[in-house]
Order: structure tokens, then C-alpha cells, then sequence
């Protein structure tokens, strides 16, 4: 309990610092009040049912795929490209989605959870895994240019490809009514999605801190030399580690498809796979932060707009916001010297 509350300081303080800051900017830019223009903004994330369903439904993917980035970040791996896996899941998702006919529900979309999580296993995984164990190239690379490559798979794929609907625009064919996920709420875009994004969070806390292996990949993390001294297979854990991460990004993009958008898009771009290193970052790769983590991001994204036509702040302040956090987390070396001055002054005053 105390290295979960240690482990909470750091991310507390960067939300804290950066929204005192966000506020200065309010001032000093706007002349606005910016305890009112934070009130908005928490209630347009929280103030009604409507907008708490559109809030969860836009932390549903960033939980997911927070998850994903989390088990890469445990393992000492920075997986950038989970925005890639995330459009392979996506793919996988619509095109089993509306060509698969005949299946009920209940094998409809388990079907399609598990192949797009395989997909983005292997996307994840097997290139820029193998990449990494037998040539030494850095993940960062790999992954990211595999992301452009997804993307730019998406592309071809529905302009004029072979999964562009009948017309002139860019897109998918629906999927069928099997593979969509129930509503929760209506009038929303709130779906059972959420309660596999909470299976999912389960799922990854027993992995990483109650088996065998998810101890052995974060041991890889903390220190591949030691790990490799003590016997275990290094090189099987890092590849393991990504393919993970690859698989939950791709499940993420498949409950989008499943849960709020029914088709692929060739102008649909999510952002998710970027936001979702930030999820990671603020959640200490905590499964259970990541949710809380995810909320707030999100929370911070739907409130804006009540924001904006409250105080007529633009809603772009929100990306100040999360761009002072990622600043704030990132100065890490900062904390660790203002507080071993303190323990210090405490010694000397002992």
C-alpha cells in the first residue's frame, strides 16, 4: 500500500501543478475566471447522465489501450505505435463485422475480439519484437513506422480497395447487427464495450502482479541482465511483452468499431494509441490507474465543449492541460531532488 501511495505522488502533483498553471494561462490570456472555467469543464464531463455516458464512452478506448501501453512500459518496452495496432484492430473488427454472416451474437463478436486481438499481437509483436531480440532495432522505431504502415494498409483498403462500400466516399460497408455491441443508455453512444474494458483491466492486474509470467516481465523491465542471470528467457518475454500490447491496442480498435462508429472511416482517425501513453504515464502502468487515468483524459476532452460555450475559452486550453502534465510527469528528476532536500533539511533539524 505504501509504494501504491508513493507510486500515486508523482502523477498527483504533474495533475495538480499543470491545472494551476492551465489556470494562470486562463488569466493571463483570456482575463476569464478560471475556477469557473473548471467548473464547466467538470460539468460538462459529470454534470448529467449524458454527459457521464459520453465521457466513459471516450475513456472506454483509452482504457483499453492504456492497458496495452502499461504491459509494454512494465517490461522496459516503449511501444509508440499502439495507434497503428490499434487502426489493425479496427480492420480486423469491420471486415469480419460485415462479412461474416449467419452468426448469432453471443459467437459473432467473440469471434471478432479474438482475431483482432491476434492481429495486433502479431503486429505488435512479431515484427517489431523479433526486430528487437535478434538485430537489437529499437522499439521506438519499429513500432512507430509499423503504425504508419497501418494506417496507410486503412488507406488503400477503402479508397477504391477491396473494403469501400458502393459510392464515392471512403468508407466501410456496416457491420452486421450480430457483431454490434448493446447500448447502455439510449440516446448515447454508451455500450457494453465498458464491461469489457473492465474485464480487460481485471484480466491485466491478475497477469502482471498474480502469475508467473507477468512477474518475469516486469523482473525483464527493472533489469534484463539479472533477469537473464536468474534463468529466465529474456529475449521470449520481450516479444511476449509487445504482442500483448499489440493485442490489447487491436481490441481497443475493435470494440470502437463495435461499440459507437459500425464502420471504418477513411477520414476516421483516433488519437487513442498517443493519448494513451499519457494514460500510462499518470497511471504509474498501475492497471487500476490506468482507469482512473483514462477518466480523467477523457473527462478533460467531453468537458471542453461545455467549457467553451460557458466562457468562450477555446477548447484547445484542454491540450494545455494534458501538454502540461506530460511535462510535468516527464521532469521526474525534478521531484527526486526537491524532495531529498527536504529529507535532508528533516535530518539536519533531527
Amino acid at each position: 500500500m505504501k509504494k501504491l501511495l508513493e507510486g500515486a505522488i508523482r502523477p498527483i502533483l504533474a495533475i495538480i501543478i499543470a491545472v494551476l498553471v492551465g489556470g494562470i494561462v486562463i488569466v493571463a490570456t483570456t482575463g476569464q475566471n478560471p475556477f469557473y472555467a473548471y467548473y464547466s469543464l467538470l460539468v460538462g464531463a459529470f454534470g448529467s447522465s449524458m454527459n457521464i455516458a459520453t465521457t466513459l464512452t471516450n475513456a472506454i478506448p483509452l482504457i483499453i489501450t492504456g492497458l496495452g501501453i502499461a504491459i509494454a512500459f512494465s517490461a522496459g518496452l516503449f511501444n509508440i505505435g499502439a495507434e497503428g495496432q490499434y487502426w489493425i484492430g479496427a480492420i480486423v473488427a469491420t471486415y469480419i463485422g460485415y462479412s461474416v454472416k449467419g452468426l448469432p451474437g453471443y459467437l459473432h463478436i467473440p469471434l471478432i475480439i479474438v482475431l483482432a486481438m491476434l492481429a495486433g499481437a502479431l503486429w505488435g509483436g512479431l515484427v517489431p519484437g523479433l526486430a528487437k531480440v535478434y538485430t537489437g532495432a529499437h522499439e521506438v522505431i519499429t513500432t512507430m513506422m509499423m503504425s504508419y504502415v497501418a494506417i496507410y494498409l486503412s488507406h488503400f483498403l477503402l479508397e477504391d480497395g477491396p473494403m469501400m462500400d458502393k459510392g464515392v466516399i471512403p468508407q466501410s460497408p456496416i457491420i452486421n447487427e450480430s457483431a454490434k455491441l448493446s447500448r447502455l443508455i439510449e440516446n448515447s453512444q454508451l455500450s457494453s464495450g465498458l464491461f469489457i474494458a473492465i474485464i480487460a483491466v481485471i484480466i491485466v492486474y491478475i497477469l502482471m502482479y498474480k502469475t508467473t509470467l507477468g512477474f518475469e516481465m516486469r523482473s525483464v523491465g527493472f533489469n534484463q541482465r539479472a533477469s537473464k542471470y536468474a534463468g529466465m528467457n529474456v529475449a521470449t518475454k520481450l516479444v511476449t511483452s509487445l504482442g500483448l500490447s499489440g493485442a490489447f491496442a487491436a481490441l481497443a480498435g475493435a470494440v470502437q468499431i463495435m461499440g459507437v462508429q459500425h464502420r471504418l472511416y477513411d477520414s476516421f482517425t483516433s488519437g487513442y494509441g498517443y493519448t494513451a501513453i499519457v494514460v500510462a504515464l499518470l497511471a504509474n502502468n498501475n492497471p487500476i490507474g490506468v482507469v482512473i487515468a483514462s477518466i480523467f483524459l477523457a473527462g478533460l476532452s467531453t468537458g471542453a465543449q461545455e467549457m467553451q460555450m460557458r466562457t468562450n475559452i477555446s477548447g484547445q486550453l484542454t491540450d494545455v492541460v494534458v501538454g502540461l502534465i506530460i511535462f510535468f510527469i516527464a521532469i521526474e528528476e525534478l521531484y527526486k531532488i526537491v524532495i531529498d532536500r527536504i529529507q535532508k533539511k528533516k535530518q539536519k533539524m533531527a
